[in-house]
């Protein structure tokens, strides 16, 4: 127990990361009520410490700090402004915080929402992955009002380091920022993978070989291994980056940004999906990858 205990949080979403995330908390001493749509994720959460509830709307009453974390835009926008969603209930001053990876506008008319209802609202996506989420070490990058970041500082201290960005949106922006730096980089890395196995290097010995230069990275150690065992068990789906993607791409056209690397990546996982991977890791993009000699 780190000593951050809140009266209540609340959890919406119990994949993946929602896992992480509310074994986290529910190991630093914080009381967790949480709601999935699909109810054998509720009942799951239940046995690591989950108090279960009906719907989102049933969450937000009954805690002071709730966090999202759900697949899409869409289903963010259902979580807050949906006929069983936050905002159907009382909330007035309590906190709502999103670490989804969420549309800039859909964040902004959800935070604009929620602010008539007297609740503050923090955007707040993150990276790191399912594994980051429950050990409490996920970048947090976070745009809300300061009064709302002073709020949510010391939980988010146990969820790992937060940095607010600015106003909301900004978090979501950062995120994007993010997601073009990983996301091409899986497909460096596919590439780098396929280099050093043409020329007989003993690709197991690269993330150290290269640790201490400027190649070295957290994605590197993390990733060539599972391309090498071609260990595709999702920390990430496949279709989750797709998704990213096109966000990015549509945030690119918005401000007429040229973004090449970036859109051969979204172009590369068009095809992975398509080709019936959306349900495996992210690494699974090396599969496009010939190896020599077949």
């Amino acid at each position: 127990m780190t000593g951050t205990q809140m009266s209540s949080i609340g959890f919406v979403g119990l994949g993946l990361m929602g896992e992480g995330f509310t074994r986290r908390l529910v190991e630093t001493g914080h009381a967790v009520t949480g709601f999935d749509l699909d109810p054998g994720k509720t009942r799951a959460a239940a046995t690591w410490g989950v108090i279960p509830a009906a719907s989102a709307a049933e969450v937000a009453r009954v805690c002071d700090i709730t966090l999202v974390c759900v697949i899409n835009t869409a289903a963010v926008e259902d979580a807050t402004l949906g006929p069983r969603g936050i905002a159907s209930v009382e909330i007035a001053g309590k906190v709502i915080v999103d670490h989804s990876t969420t549309e800039l506008d859909a964040t902004k008319r959800i935070a604009a929402a929620l602010a008539e209802k007297g609740t503050h609202f923090v955007d707040a996506p993150v990276s790191g992955g399912p594994g980051a989420a429950k050990a409490g070490t996920l970048a947090i990058m976070a745009g809300g009002p300061d009064a709302a970041i002073e709020r949510i500082a010391p939980l988010m201290r146990d969820l790992g380091t937060l940095t607010h960005m600015g106003p909301v949106g900004t978090g979501q922006a950062t995120k994007l920022v993010n997601q073009t730096l990983v996301l091409t980089n899986y497909c460096v890395l596919a590439e780098a993978l396929r280099l050093a196995q043409a020329y007989g290097v003993d690709a197991k010995k690269i993330p150290q070989a290269l640790a201490a230069g400027h190649a070295g990275s957290n994605l590197l150690a993390a990733v060539f291994p599972q391309m090498i065992t071609e260990d595709f068990a999702p920390r990430g789906f496949a279709r989750q980056v797709l998704k990213d993607l096109e966000m990015l791409q549509g945030a690119a056209r918005e401000k007429h940004l040229a973004m090449p690397m970036a859109s051969q990546a979204l172009m590369l996982y068009r095809l992975l999906v398509a080709a019936g991977h959306s349900e495996r890791d992210a690494s699974a993009v090396v599969t496009l990858y010939p190896k020599m000699g077949g």
